[in-house]
Order: structure tokens, then C-alpha cells, then sequence
């Protein structure tokens, strides 16, 4: 692969990691409850939709994704305009396979973690039985 095709899966971490942390993570959750409550009570589509876009990890990928175009500079294939866009889906499709893959993971940590402490639940109660 040439250099330019790995710097699209590099810009894609950034994207993915603060779409991910918007959206989901607890140091934005005040913010995205407000976003939320707006998306269902607004009384413009406009407005509804607005606040929606800070509610989901997807749709907030493709700003991030344009605002990391804008830094970098970062064209595909194509020097001028063809080349952003074709980037920018192509950078927001693998942030959300990187968010997608998290995601697994971290279901996979909370399910383990509860499997552990049903597990010591029953080593407290004396319940040796497997």
C-alpha cells in the first residue's frame, strides 16, 4: 500500500477517539443528556437534528472527520475536491469500524467483570458449588 492509504487509517484513530468520547464517554455526559433532551423537544427539525448530531458516534464522525481534513490537508486518490471527499468517507467508514471494534471490547471487559463478581458473590456466601 502506498504511504498515503496507511495515513487514512492514522486519521482515522483521532476521528474515532473523539467521536467515541463525545458521544459516549462520561466526561460529556451532562452535555450530551442537554443534546438529547433538545433532539426530542425542539420544536424545528432543524434544531432536533442539530442537537441529534452530538448524540450519535456516526453522525458526529463525519464533522470531526471534516474538521481533521481541514488540519491535514489529507486527500485520496485525487488532488483537489474529489480527493476530500473521497477521504472523508473513506476515514469516517474505518473510525467507525475502530469504534465498532472498542466497542466489542468493552463489552467484552463489562461482561468478564460481571462474570468475576457473581463469582466472588458466591465465594462470600460460602456456595462452593461450581
Amino acid at each position: 500500500m502506498e504511504p498515503h492509504v496507511y495515513w487514512m487509517f492514522i486519521l482515522a484513530l483521532p476521528v474515532a477517539c473523539i467521536a467515541w468520547t463525545v458521544t459516549k464517554e462520561e466526561v460529556f455526559k451532562e452535555i450530551r443528556e442537554y443534546c438529547v433532551n433538545k433532539s426530542k423537544t425542539c420544536r424545528y427539525i432543524f434544531e432536533r437534528k442539530f442537537f441529534y448530531l452530538f448524540t450519535c458516534e456516526y453522525c458526529f464522525s463525519h464533522y470531526v472527520t471534516v474538521l481533521v481534513l481541514f488540519i491535514s490537508k489529507y486527500t485520496l486518490l485525487y488532488p483537489d475536491w474529489r480527493g476530500y471527499f473521497i477521504a472523508g468517507f473513506s476515514i469516517v467508514w474505518i473510525a467507525n469500524v475502530y469504534m465498532s471494534i472498542y466497542n466489542l471490547i468493552r463489552i467484552d471487559l463489562k461482561k468478564e467483570k460481571l462474570q468475576a463478581q457473581k463469582e466472588e458473590e458466591k465465594l462470600k456466601n460460602g456456595d462452593l458449588s461450581p
